[in-house]
């Protein structure tokens, strides 16, 4: 896994640029239907040259420490795509991404762009929460005869079940940051209290039936 310091540095940045929002007094609703007291979108950190480059930079670090046989980078759509493409360039190697289901209409592909058969890819995904749209992205690449090395994304909340999914499938994830190490940093920061820094804690416990 990278080093403490780079979860460290990258947890601080997400916070700065407010890519993770910590509102646990006023928790947000996922898609899924959990309540959550935290809310990630690293995409906002494309806006933020500085942030930006840093993440680029170690995504890309990352890989070549995992994954140094790669051949092709993916993105995950569409978080990962902007993300995937940035290391692709960094690493002078081939890009495409691979969308959660072929398209309905045109050429009805899943994966857009060139990829052969055993070439040798690692994924690029902003945020890991169960795994899922992970793992069906490497599925497709898989069924189009691609050879999956692992997974490299930004951040993850540390699920039991994320950590289950991707150990079942076979496939290596590596984050650059994750929960614990972030709201250690928001605390030193002063982003939550310690009543908050305990709701927190709570919800990282039982995220599906918090507050219900």
């Amino acid at each position: 896994m990278p080093d403490f310091t780079i979860s460290q540095e990258v947890a601080q940045h997400l916070l700065s640029v407010k890519a993770i929002q910590l509102r646990p007094d006023q928790p947000f609703k996922w898609a899924s239907g959990w309540n959550s007291p935290i809310y990630c979108d690293n995409r906002i950190s494309l806006s933020y040259p500085t942030v930006r480059t840093y993440i680029k930079n170690c995504l890309s670090a990352a890989v070549k420490a995992y994954f140094s046989d790669v051949e092709i980078i993916a993105g995950v759509a569409t978080a990962g795509i902007a993300q995937g493409a940035l290391v692709a360039d960094y690493l002078d190697l081939p890009f495409c991404y691979v969308r959660p289901e072929p398209k309905k209409h045109g050429m009805g592909n899943q994966i857009e762009g060139h990829i052969e058969k055993g070439q040798k890819v690692v994924l690029i995904e902003d945020l890991i929460s169960t795994g899922g749209s992970s793992l069906k992205a490497a599925a497709a690449l898989q069924e189009a005869g691609a050879e999956v090395l692992g997974m490299v994304a930004i951040f993850t909340y540390g699920f039991q079940i994320a950590e289950d999914n991707f150990k079942n499938h076979g496939i290596p994830c590596i984050t650059l940051s994750n929960y614990d190490v972030l709201i250690d940093e928001a605390v030193k920061l002063n982003h939550v209290t310690e009543t908050q820094l305990m709701t927190l804690q709570d919800w990282r416990i039982n995220p599906s039936e918090w507050r219900k």
